[in-house]
Formats: structure tokens, C-alpha cells, sequence
């Protein structure tokens, strides 16, 4: 039996993980522990296989006033976290970074993509990683995640806003585009996969299709009882300010190149069924 600690009580993935481990008893002990004060520093790791660091700062809007609690808890908490987990005998930690360490809105990022973060979120994800990385020796197994934009039900965030638009407009633009994106259950499938196999690495787990934006708002409109048309009317006044961030983040292109991920290989659900599952009331 695989014993696993998952941090950040309350988290968005952490729960989602937990969730799914709960179905296999004979195979899992799950437990969860809240950071938010020091009292974890008195807790004994050393009956965990697994570390699962589920807590982070994000979905907020940064400012010069808390640009250094990202790096608290981003790079700062999960540095001492996974050096308490290693020191106490745990045989692998799992760390979630972010495809925003890369810095870019638009593009193919693959195995030569250079690493610059542009803002204190993603800085302080790949400080995080470069600082745990460093941990890692024979014993104690290294995982680092990069996902794209998770969604699912109690997400927050660019697919929330999305969600909030495809129920109140008639019409929506048609414009060609490819997201990469993860479905929170595919994340935890993901992350089951490494547990079991005891993996350790860089990884970039995605849904195994991209995702075309207009398709994602008129499923999610239809899951509604609505109906979005689209129309190319607005295209060329789109395209004309694609360089807006705002416009970029929802029409742009921003996909991991397919051979990074190995997710074919791990169970998924499929993104008509991981919208349906998302919007259920």
C-alpha cells in the first residue's frame, strides 16, 4: 500500500487527487495537511511513500505589494517542504509547476523552448523547481509538473470566464486556434500513474487533444441548455489586435508540442465528457 501526503488541505488538485485515490483503499492511505501555519514542521513524514505538494499562490492579480508572497510559498514553503520530506526518509515528492515558466502567450514550446518567466508567478515556479531539483538522489525520487491551464469543476481562472461568456452570448468568434489544457481528472490520472511506477523527471501532462477555443464555449453553452453560433463576422478585427494579451489568451495558439507528453498511455476522459462533468450542476 502506497501511502501518500497531500498538502494544501483544501487544494484544487490536491482534492482532485485524493478524490481519486479514496477509490482504490487496498492500494492507498491518503492524508492531507494544511500549511498555513508552522505546526507542519512538527509533523513526521517518515511513514509517507509520497509527497504530493498540492499548495501554491496563483489566480491572483500581482501587484509590487505581493510579489513576495509568491515566492514565499511558491518557491520558499515548497523548497523547505521537500528538504523536511527527504531528510524524514519519504521516497518521492511531486512538485506542480506551471507552463508560465516559459513565459511566453503564443506558440509551440517543446524540448528546446528556453525558460524565462515573465512574471513573479512563473519566476518563482521555476525557482522552485531549480531549488528542489537539487534534492534528488537515489532515494528520494524528483517529480516536477508543468501543466497547461487546468480546468474542472470548482476551477478558477481563463476557463471560468469562459464558462460566464458561453451563457450569455448568441454568437461567438470562429477563429482557428490550438490550447493545451488538462482536465483535473486527467491531471490526478497523470499523477496516479507516476505514483505507481514510482517515476521521477520533468513531465507535461495534457489532455491527449488540444483544444479549439470556440468549440470549448459552444459545448459548454450547449451542456447549459444554451446555443452560441459562431461567426467569422469579427475576424479580421480579432486578428488585428491579437498582440492584445487579453485577446491572445483566448484566440492565440499555446500548445506543448504532442511528444512531450506520454498521455495517451494514461486513462483519460474525454473532453466533451471533462466539460459535461465540469458544468453538471
Amino acid at each position: 500500500m502506497k501511502k501518500v501526503l497531500i498538502t494544501g488541505s483544501t487544494s484544487f488538485v490536491g482534492t482532485s487527487l485524493k478524490n481519486l485515490l479514496s477509490n482504490y483503499p487496498d492500494q492507498y492511505s491518503i492524508e492531507t495537511l494544511g500549511l498555513r501555519d508552522e505546526l507542519w514542521k512538527e509533523k513526521d513524514f517518515s511513514k509517507y511513500d509520497v509527497v504530493y505538494h498540492a499548495v501554491g499562490i496563483a489566480h491572483i492579480k500581482e501587484t509590487k505589494e505581493n510579489q513576495d508572497l509568491y515566492y514565499k510559498v511558491n518557491r520558499d514553503l515548497a523548497y523547505e517542504v521537500a528538504k523536511k520530506a527527504k531528510s524524514n526518509g519519504v521516497k518521492q515528492f511531486i512538485f506542480i509547476s506551471s507552463m508560465s515558466v516559459y513565459g511566453i502567450d503564443n506558440g509551440v514550446i517543446d524540448n528546446y523552448s528556453p525558460l524565462k518567466p515573465k512574471n513573479s508567478y512563473g519566476k518563482s515556479k521555476l525557482q522552485a523547481e531549480n531549488l528542489i531539483s537539487t534534492l534528488e538522489n537515489e532515494s528520494f525520487k524528483v517529480v516536477i509538473l508543468r501543466p497547461p491551464m487546468i480546468y474542472g469543476k470548482g476551477c478558477k481562472g481563463n476557463y471560468l470566464r469562459l464558462a460566464n461568456l458561453a451563457l450569455k452570448v448568441p454568437f461567438f468568434p470562429d477563429i482557428e486556434n490550438k490550447r493545451s489544457m488538462i482536465y483535473i481528472e486527467n491531471l490526478s490520472f497523470f499523477v496516479k500513474d507516476i505514483i505507481d511506477n514510482l517515476k521521477s523527471g520533468l513531465f507535461y501532462p495534457q489532455n491527449v487533444e488540444y483544444v479549439k477555443t470556440s468549440e470549448m464555449v459552444v459545448l459548454i453553452a450547449k451542456v447549459n441548455g444554451n446555443k452560441v453560433r459562431l461567426t467569422k463576422l469579427f475576424n479580421p478585427l480579432i486578428l488585428f489586435f491579437k498582440k492584445n494579451d487579453t485577446i491572445n489568451k483566448v484566440f492565440g495558439d499555446l500548445v506543448y508540442e504532442k511528444n512531450l507528453s506520454d498521455s495517451r498511455k494514461i486513462e483519460q476522459v474525454s473532453f466533451e465528457d471533462s466539460i459535461k462533468f465540469t458544468e453538471i450542476k
